[in-house]
Formats: C-alpha cells, structure tokens, sequence
C-alpha cells in the first residue's frame, strides 16, 4: 500500500479493502463529473490482443440505428442503451404519439404517422412496433441499421405467461394461472383473432411482421421465406442469453466504444413472479406450441455464432467480461457498494419506479442513494430509469427543442455494414 494509504489506514482506523473501495469510489466520482452526463469506463483504443476492426481508416460512429424491440427478450435494456446514446450526441429519437401511449400503436401494424411529428426525422427508434419494412424505411434515413433481439422461446413463453396473465385472454381462461395446464392443451385456451392474442402464440414472429398461426409442421417454406425476409433487413440479430456477447458485436458494427454500450438491467422480474428452471418437458410443449419462434430462434442463434467466430471468438469473450467488469464498477458508483434490484415499492426515486403489469409480478429497479445531486447523479438516473418514464422525458425534451432537425447526409464513400445474409452459410 503506499505510503499516502497507509497513513490514511492509521488516522481513521478503516480496513484496507475499505480504503482502496473509497479511493476508487472517489476516482471514479471525479470522472463522472468530469465527463457530465457520459458515462466513461472503457479506453477508446482497441485492446492490442484482439485484432482492430477491419475498417481503414477507422469508421466514424454510425449514427443511425432502427432496434426491433421483441417483447420480453432484454429489449428494454438495448432501447436505454439507445436513448442515453442518443442524448449524449443530440440525436433525435423517434418517439410514439400519445394516443399510443409508449408504444407504435402495437399490436397494430407499424405505420409513420404513429411517430410524434416532434421526434421526426429521426435518427434512431427504438420502442416497441409490430415490423413494417416499407413504413420503416420511410420513416428512417437511408443508412440506418436496424438490429432486433430473439430470445429462447421456453424461456421468453414462460415470461409472457407471467407479465401478460392479467392482459391476454387466453392466459386468463388457465385455472389457477397454471402454464403447465396452458402447455398441456393451448387450444382449450386460446382463440386467434383476439385481443393481445400474439402474446400466447409465436410472439417473435408476430413482432417481425410475420403470421403467427402459421406451422413449420405444415409449411416449412413459409419459416424459411420468413428468414430471408428478416436476413434482408437486420444487419445484427441479437441473442438475449449471450447479452454481453451481443453488445460487444453491436458496439463493432456501429463502430461504437464499449463504454457506449454499458447498461443496468431493466424490467426484470422478481425470482417470486418467475420459474426458477423450466423443467424440460415443459419446455419441450412450450417450443412445439410456439414452433415458429422455434425456428427463427434456431436458425439466427446459429447465425450469431457464426458472427462471433468471424470477429474472433476469444476477441469477444475478452470484451464481454471486461463490459461485465466495468458495468458491475459502474453499478457500484451509482447504485452503493451493493447495488441491488428492489420491487418498484421499495424505490424511492420516481422517476426510477417500473411499470407493473399487476399485482400478481414484481418488476425490480435500481434505487439512488439519498443525498446526491449533480452531473452523475443525472447519469445515473438515466442508467436506470424505466421505459416509460425515459420516453416521456425525451418526448419533452425534443418538443422544448423544437423537433424537427435535418437529417444528416449518407455518406458515400461511407457505407453502413451489409445486411446478415452476406455471411457464410458454413455450418
């Protein structure tokens, strides 16, 4: 320890791990103010031991970014890593009209006009829409890219069935809420056609503009023409159980830094309001009910391995745990020396109280300290605010802006990444 330490050990008798977490703590205070509202933790050079990104000279950031949100796949962790982005450059975000509340008008099909006129053109959208590749490229400029997330459809069926039981008729015809009795027999339950019904049948490919009620089973083509659709848009598919790993390619494709992508996880459920482990068989019936989400799920996770070999597989590892150190560094400044999800009752900070769907689910959230005020304090509360609060916040903050902003110029010479299907089809 040197001698400056030492000296602070014996004047106030505190322990030498309490010493380091308080110099850190107040290094890591000063960059926080130093840096206002961006937070920075990550160098902006390369690591040397993985291979630069295969642009020369060095892409600029991209700036333009279209985010298909899926329903409860970590999408509402990747739109807040996009908002706080986008403020830090004084990008505009596209943003819903009131009278669809947070959302564009979902489940209805996407269409421009659900944009409020104040948040157009923009640069980036990133709320929840059912896809419409014709009223999105209206919408965004040439050279967006757009990305989306999937998530394993066992998983993903048993967190709709839980956050949407009080909202889709069919969960709610289930005795005793039960997705067991659900999965043992769905058309006892569910009726196509009706209200929020996507939400029980082939979410994902209902949120990417496909036909839910269709069947691999009965139409293979119909699964593999859904796939080109979607390879001919989406230049990156995230995987929501490799979330780190799909940061660090996020961050390579919009030529990002890694601290760009830093996050606190939102709209995550209590461990009381979801199954610890879904027990195979019930996993099995829940990726047969939703065979179509199956497919997509396969097909693209498969893709994105083939991404992270092409990036460099140890590359990748290496930037994903460093994200993970530096986000669990960045929780600690922000959130106390433990930082800890808690039920929206228990926080007291407003602006940071998730939405709950009902009584019967817990969404968690962060919580500030008391007594802190200034620049990181504001980074802060952006890192963790809610959905629904943050849309709002910006929603007012461009209309005091005046709105409407020129869109910026396609670069010629500076084309956005090509599409997922020019990868390898290699296994």
């Amino acid at each position: 320890m040197p001698p400056i330490l030492q000296r602070l050990q014996q004047a106030t008798k505190m322990s030498r791990r309490k010493i380091l977490l308080l110099v850190l703590g107040c290094s890591t205070l000063s960059l926080l103010i130093h840096q206002g509202a961006q937070l920075s933790w990550y160098p902006k050079l390369f690591p040397q031991s993985c291979p630069p990104l295969q642009d020369s000279p060095p892409r600029p950031k991209h700036m333009t970014v279209a985010f298909l949100k899926t329903h409860k796949t970590a999408g509402t962790t990747v739109q807040n890593i996009l908002f706080r982005f986008a403020e830090r450059h004084n990008l505009t975000v596209a943003l819903p009209h009131p009278s669809c509340e947070h959302q564009f008008c979902y489940p209805r099909n996407f269409s421009a006009h659900f944009v409020h006129p104040a948040t157009r053109p923009p640069h980036m959208l990133a709320s929840h829409l059912r896809f419409d590749r014709a009223e999105l490229q209206r919408l965004m400029p040439p050279g967006t890219v757009y990305v989306t997330i999937l998530r394993e459809p066992a998983a993903m069926f048993e967190s709709l069935f839980s956050y949407y039981n009080q909202y889709c008729p069919a969960f709610r015809r289930v005795p005793n809420a039960s997705l067991e009795a659900f999965l043992s027999a769905p058309e006892a339950y569910y009726r196509a056609g009706e209200h929020f019904a996507m939400f029980a049948h082939n979410t994902l490919a209902y949120d990417l503009g496909g036909d839910n009620e269709r069947s691999p089973r009965d139409d293979a083509a119909y699964l593999a023409g859904l796939i080109r659709q979607v390879e001919e848009v989406f230049s990156l598919v995230m995987i929501a159980e490799y979330f780190d790993e799909s940061l660090v390619l996020l961050r390579r494709l919009l030529a990002w830094d890694l601290d760009d992508v830093l996050y606190a996880r939102l709209n995550a459920r209590a461990a009381s309001s979801r199954l610890a482990a879904i027990p195979a068989a019930l996993a099995r019936a829940a990726r047969a009910w939703n065979a179509l989400d199956a497919g997509l799920y396969d097909h693209f996770n498969a893709t994105f391995w083939r991404r992270v070999a092409l990036a460099g597989r140890a590359c990748v590892e290496r930037e994903a745990r460093e994200l993970r150190e530096a986000r669990e560094r960045l929780l600690r400044s922000c959130f106390g020396e433990e930082p800890v999800l808690r039920p929206a009752a228990q926080i007291r900070t407003k602006q940071l109280q998730p939405w709950q769907p009902s009584r019967k689910v817990d969404i968690m959230g962060y919580d500030l300290p008391s007594g802190r005020a200034g620049p990181a304090t504001e980074a802060c509360l952006k890192l963790a605010m809610p959905e629904v609060q943050y849309s709002s916040y910006l929603l007012r903050k461009q209309k005091r802006r005046g709105g409407v902003r020129p869109r910026p110029e396609p670069v010629l010479d500076n084309p956005p990444p090509r599409p997922i299907r020019a990868l390898p089809r290699g296994h």
